[in-house]
C-alpha cells in the first residue's frame, strides 16, 4: 500500500536510511538550535539523542584541559622520538606526570561542578 501525500513529505530515503521531519514554532526552532550548539551537537544528533533518552553531558571548561592535555602528548611524543633517535639517553618525566595529575584534576573538578 502507498504513502499518503502526507507521509511521502515526511518519510524521504537518505543515506541513514529515513528522514523524519516535523512543525515546530519559530522560538522551539530557537531553543532546540541553541540547546544542539550548547552541546556542540548538529540538531539532527542533538533531536536523535534526546528522543532515545540518551544522556547528554556538557561540561564547560572543558576546552582549555583537552588543549593542555594534546600538548602534553605532543611533548611525549617528541621526547620518544629523540630517545629512539639515540640523542637523548635519560628521560625525567616527572613534571610532565605532575602537568599531567594537574590537568586530570581540573577535569574531575569540571565533572563535579
Amino acid at each position: 500500500m502507498g504513502l499518503s501525500k502526507n507521509e511521502r513529505k515526511e518519510v524521504i530515503l537518505t543515506n541513514k536510511g529515513k528522514m523524519f521531519s516535523f512543525r515546530v514554532s519559530e522560538s522551539d526552532l530557537l531553543k532546540i538550535r541553541n540547546r544542539a550548539e550548547k552541546a556542540k551537537l548538529s540538531m539532527s544528533a542533538f533531536i536523535l539523542s534526546v528522543a532515545l533518552n540518551k544522556d547528554i553531558i556538557i561540561v564547560e571548561g572543558l576546552d582549555n584541559s583537552l588543549t593542555e592535555l594534546k600538548a602534553i602528548g605532543r611533548n611525549l611524543n617528541r621526547l620518544t622520538t629523540l630517545c629512539n633517535m639515540g640523542k637523548i639517553q635519560s628521560l625525567e618525566l616527572a613534571e610532565i606526570k605532575q602537568q599531567f595529575g594537574d590537568i586530570m584534576d581540573s577535569i574531575i573538578n569540571l565533572k563535579a561542578g
